[in-house]
């Protein structure tokens, strides 16, 4: 219980930090608006998905890729927010303290989860203003936010332990950054992953980015007409196939960053 009352006390020092600096709310928010408007009005009809190339089969069919996106790349903020606390000297202020060692990460992911569940309501709302619709009741709805909340919760320990391992924030967000891109992209989030070459294909039915996604439009209903559903085992069940990609992340990674951690500062 110590652990925890400490993990939610740095939780707290960190949502107190990120209220008094508004413009990191601010910032996070317009890209993933950004996204939501290119893609729905850039390529909105000239991207075929099942047996549909309309406007509103690809927005909704967008619009969980988007979603995943947005918690995904909340993993470079929490990487550079860890590196620069290391850079200023103020986890050996923590470490001199009576507190629990994982508490410091702990806090810190808890308190990115609450910013991404606000910058997800935020996307919601602008993605229902430009058109999306979901077509199941609410609690799959609910369900389907869930799942997006897990995996942003799980990236955020891959954004620790790269915060951790490099010795400026800029470098945390670059090295947060790099590895994101093509795991998004490789992926079914923009574009229907049957049309891919084979080889690409595999990597992302296989993708945990593309189980989340996947998992989401079938909770949103979002599914577009004709559309095939792959055969892979992660893309056959997506939603339980999001839960355990994003708990063995958890796993691993926490584990490695709090490993890290103790050694960072022993």
């Amino acid at each position: 219980m110590s652990a925890v009352s400490d993990s939610l006390v740095i939780a707290q020092r960190n949502l107190i930090r990120m209220g008094r600096i508004p413009e990191m709310i601010i910032f996070g928010l317009i890209q993933p608006i950004m996204f939501v408007v290119l893609f729905t009005y850039v390529f909105g009809g000239s991207i075929q998905v099942g047996s549909s190339s309309s406007t509103q089969a690809y927005r909704e069919f967008l619009m969980a890729g988007i979603f995943a996106q947005t918690v995904t790349f909340a993993t470079a903020g929490a990487g550079a927010g860890i590196a620069d606390d290391m850079h200023k000297g103020l986890i050996d202020r923590f470490r001199s303290l009576p507190m629990a060692r994982g508490a410091v990460l702990t806090g810190r992911t808890m308190a990115d989860l609450v910013q991404t569940t606000l910058t997800l309501v935020v996307l919601a709302v602008v993605a229902l203003i430009v058109g999306w619709r979901t077509h199941e009741n609410f609690a799959k709805v609910l369900a389907g936010f869930g799942v997006l909340l897990l995996l942003g919760y799980a990236f955020s320990w891959i954004g620790a332990l790269i915060g951790l391992s490099v010795r400026t924030p800029e470098a945390a967000t670059s090295g947060g950054l790099i590895w994101l891109f093509p795991l998004t992209f490789i992926s079914n989030a923009f574009v229907d992953a049957n049309q891919m070459p084979a080889f690409l294909r595999h990597i992302a039915e296989w993708n945990p980015f593309s189980a989340t996604v996947q998992a989401c439009r079938e909770l949103f209903g979002n599914l577009p007409p004709g559309f095939k559903t792959p055969d892979a085992w992660p893309m056959q069940h997506p939603v339980w196939a999001s839960l355990i990609w994003s708990v063995l992340i958890i796993a691993v990674f926490r584990t490695l960053a709090v490993r890290k951690y103790r050694s960072a500062t022993a």
